[in-house]
């Protein structure tokens, strides 16, 4: 007999590796992969080249005017990794760049741009069988899946993560103090905003992985899906 198919929705703070995670699951499961995260980034870098920003402010009727023309999709590469595009554009390296990093809490922050985010993240999971990421998942997007993990991890080790991952990718022109401040700073924005904060669903489960091997954690993850699946059934 078919496992029943499911939605898991997987939230917590930045650099928590929680795309990392949720692409190994679904992966793993054979479940499809949605990065929630990627959708606002993408929106940020459209802002970012189109003039949209003054500063940290943002045009907000230029922006809701643009919001229709902005076409955020996924696709999958030779190798099986899901590519982010923009209009049609590969923009997978780009949305992660620390000039977009530096904005894309303010664009998140932003009510009618993450209605139109979440009405297309629930177009997506209306079939289930999804793993989606993100800050709002198991409480605004999908507040009824089966599944709800809330991850979280030192700040300190957050930025270490994400300097390690910057400098991997050839960006030495930051600094881990630089790091570290956009962290703490999308911590205090993502948790206050007015507009779908960063909070932990009082039915998830959390996970911190701040001194876990991604082995360990991998487990951690697989155990917890097949206990929600055998549940379900």
């Amino acid at each position: 007999m078919k496992s029943k198919r499911i939605i898991i929705a997987i939230d917590g703070y930045s650099s928590t590796g929680k795309s990392t995670m949720a692409k190994w699951l679904a992966r793993t499961i054979g479940y499809a992969y949605i990065d929630t995260g990627a959708m606002y980034r993408a929106v940020t870098l459209y802002c970012i080249e189109n003039g949209l920003f003054n500063g940290d402010e943002v045009n907000l009727t230029a922006l809701e005017q643009a919001l229709p023309r902005i076409a955020i999709t996924f696709e999958a590469d030779d190798e099986g990794r899901t590519l982010t595009l923009l209009n049609g554009r590969n923009v997978e390296g780009e949305i992660r760049s620390m000039r977009v990093s530096d904005k894309v809490s303010v664009i998140a922050a932003i009510g009618f741009v993450r209605r139109d985010m979440v009405r297309q993240q629930q177009a997506m999971g209306r079939e289930k069988g999804i793993v989606m990421d993100g800050r709002d998942i198991g409480t605004v997007v999908f507040p009824e899946a089966e599944l709800k993990i809330f991850v979280t991890a030192d700040a300190q080790v957050r930025a270490q993560r994400r300097y390690d991952e910057l400098r991997g990718k050839g960006d030495d022109s930051i600094t881990l103090e630089e790091v570290y401040r956009n962290v703490t700073e999308r911590d205090r924005i993502d948790t206050t905003r007015a507009e779908s904060p960063l909070r932990q669903a009082a039915d998830a489960i959390v996970l911190d992985n701040s001194r876990l091997t991604i082995e360990e954690q991998n487990r951690w993850l697989l155990d917890h899906f097949n206990q929600c699946v055998i549940a379900g059934e």
